[in-house]
Parts: C-alpha cells; sequence; structure tokens
C-alpha cells in the first residue's frame, strides 16, 4: 500500500472516530459538542496541510523518477510556494537539465562515432558478447566482399575469405599483417570500446597493398637505376675494347687463334646476356601508365596462343581455347596486355614441362578471363611470396615476371589471383572493369 492511501485512510479513521466521539457528548454537553466540531474541522485542515507538506513532495519524487527510469529529461516541475517542497523542485529541476544535456551529448557522440565508423577508409567489425558479428562498415564489405546481413549473429569464421583464419584468431590488442597469394597485404587489429559500461570487441581490416607496392617500387627501383647505369657504362667500355682486340687475332700464332677468338667472343656474348638482364629489371621501373583503347579479347587470346603454338607441340601441351560467339571488347593498352598473357603462358608451359593442357576460359558476362593448366601448382610456401619482385623458383629465374604482371593489372585497375584449386588444376584469373 502505497504511503499516500496509508496517510488518508489514517486520517479518515482518526476523524470518523472523533466524531461518532462527538455525537455522544451532543446530548450531555453541547457547548463542548460544538467546540469539538471545530477541534475536529482544524484537525481536517490540519491534515490536508500536511498531505501537501509532506506526501506531496514523495508524490513528486514518485514522478520525477518515472520519468527518468522512462529517459523522459523534459519533465520538470513548478515551484510551489513552500520552502522544502520549492528547494526538492529545484534540486531536481537541475538535475534533469544536466540529465538532458549530457543526454544530448551522449547521442551526438553516438552519432558521431557512427559517421566516423560509416565513411572510415579502414574496414571495421564490430562483435557482440559471444565473439560473432554485430555490424561492418562499407568498407569491410568492399574488402571482404560480404553482405552484413547474412552474417549477423555468426562467427568470423562464417566469412567466405581467406583472412578469416587469422581475424578468428585475434586477441585483444593484437595486431597482425596478412598477406594473400603475394599481391595483397592487410593489417589487421583486435580492440574494444566501452559502450553503456559493457565492453565491445571490434576487429579494423586496413589494406596496405597500394602503400607497400609504392614504398617496394621505390627502393628497388633506385638501387636498379643504380645498378643500370654502372652495368651499362662499364659493358660498353669493356665490349669496345673486347671488339678492339678481337681485331689483333690475325698477329696471334694460327694454333691458339681459335681459342683466342672463341674467348673474346664468349666474353663479349656474356656482357650482352648482363645488359640484357639489367635492361630487364629497368623494363618493371620504367613501366608507363596504361594508353587504354577498346580491343576484342578474343583476338589478342588467338594471337598470343600463335606465337606458342610451335613451342607447345613440342613439348605435347594443348591449348583450348573457344572465342566467345560475340567480341570480348575490353578496353586496355593492348601492348601491355599482350606481355601479360605472354608471360602467363610461358610460365604455365614452364610448369607443366611435358604433356598437358592449358585453357582460356571467358565469362563474358563476369567480364572474366581464367587461364588454367595442369602444372605441378603452387606450394602453401611459395603462394605468399607470389608476386614478390625478384622472388623466383626457377633456377636461373630473375623474379621480374609476375612483378611486371602485377604492376600491368593494377595500373589497369583489373583484380586478379593466382592459385592451386586442385592438384594438377592452377588457375589466373583476372576481372577486367
Amino acid at each position: 500500500m502505497k504511503i499516500r492511501t496509508q496517510y488518508i485512510l489514517f486520517v479518515v479513521i482518526i476523524h470518523l472516530t472523533l466524531l461518532i466521539l462527538s455525537f455522544q457528548i451532543f446530548k450531555e454537553a453541547k457547548i463542548w459538542f460544538i467546540i469539538s466540531e471545530f477541534f475536529i474541522l482544524g484537525s481536517v485542515l490540519l491534515s490536508i496541510r500536511l498531505y501537501r507538506s509532506l506526501i506531496q513532495p514523495i508524490e513528486t519524487i514518485t514522478a520525477g523518477t518515472e520519468a527518468i527510469k522512462d529517459r523522459d529529461f523534459n519533465v520538470k516541475f513548478l515551484e510551489t510556494g513552500n520552502a522544502e517542497m520549492d528547494k526538492l523542485v529545484g534540486t531536481y529541476n537541475q538535475m534533469i537539465d544536466k540529465l538532458r544535456t549530457e543526454g544530448i551529448k551522449q547521442q551526438e557522440q553516438h552519432f558521431f562515432l557512427d559517421k566516423l565508423i560509416q565513411t572510415s577508409p579502414v574496414g571495421i567489425l564490430i562483435l557482440d558478447f559471444d565473439e560473432n558479428i554485430s555490424s561492418l562498415n562499407p568498407k569491410a564489405r568492399t574488402l571482404l566482399e560480404i553482405d552484413d546481413r547474412l552474417l549477423r549473429g555468426q562467427p568470423i569464421h562464417a566469412l567466405n575469405h581467406p583472412i578469416t583464419q587469422a581475424l578468428s584468431e585475434l586477441k585483444t590488442g593484437e595486431s597482425k599483417t596478412i598477406q594473400l597469394s603475394g599481391v595483397q597485404t592487410f593489417k589487421c587489429q583486435k580492440a574494444h570500446f566501452v559502450d553503456r559500461g559493457f565492453n565491445h570487441h571490434f576487429i579494423t581490416v586496413e589494406e596496405l597493398t597500394v602503400e607497400i607496392l609504392a614504398a617496394e617500387k621505390n627502393a628497388y627501383g633506385k638501387v636498379i637505376r643504380m645498378m643500370a647505369h654502372e652495368v651499362n657504362n662499364s659493358i660498353g667500355a669493356i665490349n669496345s675494347i673486347l671488339e678492339s682486340i678481337l681485331n689483333y687475332k690475325a698477329q696471334i700464332l694460327v694454333t691458339d687463334r681459335t681459342d683466342y677468338q672463341n674467348a673474346l667472343e664468349v666474353a663479349i656474348e656474356r656482357n650482352d646476356r648482363l645488359n640484357y638482364f639489367m635492361r630487364n629489371f629497368a623494363n618493371v621501373i620504367r613501366l608507363p601508365l596504361p594508353n587504354k583503347e577498346r580491343y576484342d579479347l578474343n583476338q589478342l587470346l588467338q594471337s598470343v596462343i600463335v606465337l606458342f603454338h610451335a613451342k607447345a607441340a613440342q613439348h605435347q601441351i594443348d591449348f583450348e581455347f573457344e572465342p566467345t560467339k560475340t567480341p570480348f571488347m575490353v578496353k586496355v593498352d593492348v601492348p601491355q596486355m599482350e606481355q601479360v598473357l605472354v608471360n602467363i603462358i610461358k610460365n604455365a608451359l614452364e610448369a607443366i614441362g611435358q604433356n598437358g593442357t592449358i585453357s582460356f576460359l571467358l565469362h563474358k558476362k563476369e567480364k572474366q578471363l581464367i587461364i588454367r593448366d595442369t602444372g605441378k601448382g603452387i606450394t602453401k610456401e611459395m603462394e605468399a611470396q607470389l608476386f614478390t619482385p625478384f622472388f623466383s623458383t626457377k633456377r636461373t629465374g630473375q623474379g621480374i615476371g609476375l612483378t611486371l604482371i602485377r604492376d600491368i593489372l593494377r595500373n589497369h585497375k583489373f583484380d586478379f589471383s593466382l592459385k592451386t584449386i586442385a592438384k594438377n588444376r592452377t588457375e589466373f584469373e583476372i576481372e577486367f572493369t
């Protein structure tokens, strides 16, 4: 029972009792009856005043508490003229003003944080208390190529992306750099923030590919330019001297003349090869931006296949290619794209060695080209270093073929990947824009 009800019930019972008692003295002492009636009336008025002084503040506190409970910070009370009551009203109104200000400030901070997350160039995955996905920002959806509406409430390993395992193993405060297929590099970090007294974990995924490639190219570019300058200057002078010395072969004994000539020619040839070797490196750093034009991919593939047909036949390697019924038009730098296809086919031929197949699959609707070979494939150890400058699995390889492919395709803004799908099934996939 509420205090208000108890008070009213108490006052009613007391005054009813007094009225009954006053009627008992009505016949014997009317004057005392009249006096008692005035006394009862005064008691009623005093009870009403006490109600306003004691019970009404309690009701005011109750109403204010309900308003705070409902987070309604617009309810304020007017002063009544009672000193104690007005003091309570003033304190309550000040508290409500402060709560309203703090509430507005908190809402603005939440709004700002939400906008910051949504427009962030870094992918952000927010997790719930069970470490399941609560939401993702647009950048995370783009990087991971997923729809968060289908994954809300799902664990991280439900993501269909190669970095899933690494993300699920992250600990709070831990940062990890992940490289995929030697091309894409991601920096992943797990942290937490406090919201309304509870810890919420989140994971940031930042793509460092462009920055790393730019720094990498700048570093090895300086080295290559310096080496090319020194090598070219030295080779030019050395070859000039060797060719001059070769003119004196007539003065050498006949029995030694052939060896003399062969030795000088070998030296000149080795110098030329060294010069060619350095030119290949220099071509990587001097790669111009693509001059794009619309071109039929069918025609481009056919011309490259013809180029390698004799070599493939020599090693019993078949080409499988079925052109699309209508032209497959793509916007490319034709010479650069031709170089990409040449390097891919050359690598596929070397991976197969003898007896195999290279298939060219065109998906016009998806604007996609897949070059599949039946070679020995790519190991997990090799996969992490693919497209890394100067990395090669060949004994005499320079490690610039895939680097050149990478730079050309990235300059074209084409997505690409190289991976072994199954045994004797390696695919180089290019998605045209």
